[in-house]
């Protein structure tokens, strides 16, 4: 009994450094998001005179003007078409590109996937801008939003492929000799048999393409017509030389967070679904 005693005080202290850690995670990951969401509420000379002062009036003259200065909403389905479009045809040929080379082992192919990512985007920007001259992009919006789309592909593709590598690799090739063995085509293996029990995966690769595209800012300011320019644009437009409107730049990005914000929420969701239904089966 005194043995016990004496245990746990020691496990308390050896916790506490355990727990000061998460606190400085903490700080360190949600301060600056709380931060901003707090600034966006904020008049923009209390944030540039007393960054720190919790009493200064909080306001929605931000959001407002944010409204009234620019169509938000119109740039928020411009960002959905180019994000999502991107995710979307991401998925549709990273899927498979990823379960080929899994099964067929190229690696070299996954790797020359990878090397499109390692690359800094400003390499694309150039040949991307005399194609989209070429083809006569910016005067014509559907053009450009299919060039901002494949443009963006350089970040979802390789990003789809090299999150599901894993996932394939974990799955057992005899499931599969099973379902062939039923009759199974290989295109129902992989539909029905594969791709459930990758869900995880998936849903990861959903989230972080749709994100990382969404908040990419170089190929959007580069490309992008006035009728087809991304929220990540607009907001540069809060900084100028003379004087810049931090708090309609807090507000802003914090608008132009939400979305990529519940998509997470929700992908965790289908996470848990996609572990606990390969689970049942």
């Amino acid at each position: 009994m005194s043995t016990d005693t004496r245990r746990g005080p020691g496990r308390g202290r050896g916790l506490a450094p355990v727990y000061l850690g998460y606190v400085v995670a903490a700080l360190i990951f949600f301060g600056p998001v709380l931060f901003m969401v707090w600034s966006a509420f904020r008049r923009n000379v209390d944030i540039t005179g007393s960054i720190f002062d919790v009493t200064s009036p909080l306001t929605l003259d931000n959001f407002t003007n944010l409204f009234e200065r620019f169509a938000f909403l119109y740039y928020i389905r411009n960002s959905f078409i180019i994000a999502g479009g991107s995710t979307l045809l991401g998925l549709l040929l990273g899927v498979p590109a990823a379960y080929v080379i899994v099964r067929r082992r190229l690696a070299a192919v996954g790797f020359m996937t990878l090397l499109a990512r390692m690359a800094p985007g400003v390499m694309f920007v150039l040949p991307l801008f005399v194609l989209s001259v070429n083809i006569g992009a910016p005067s014509n919006n559907t053009l450009n939003f299919l060039l901002l789309i494949a443009a963006h592909l350089i970040i979802t593709l390789p990003l789809c492929v090299w999150l599901l590598i894993p996932f394939f690799e974990d799955i057992p090739v005899s499931l599969e000799e099973a379902a062939m063995l039923d009759g199974c085509t290989v295109g129902q293996r992989f539909r029905n048999v594969v791709l459930p029990l990758a869900l995880p995966g998936l849903s990861v690769a959903v989230t972080l393409s749709f994100i990382f595209s969404w908040n990419f800012f170089l190929f959007a300011l580069a490309l992008a017509n006035s009728d087809t320019v991304p929220l990540p644009v607009i907001a540069f437009n809060f900084i100028g030389q003379g004087a810049s409107d931090y708090g309609g730049l807090m507000a802003a990005s914090a608008l132009i967070s939400l979305p990529a914000f519940l998509l997470t929420i929700l992908a965790q969701r289908w996470l848990v679904r996609g572990l606990t239904g390969g689970a049942v089966k």
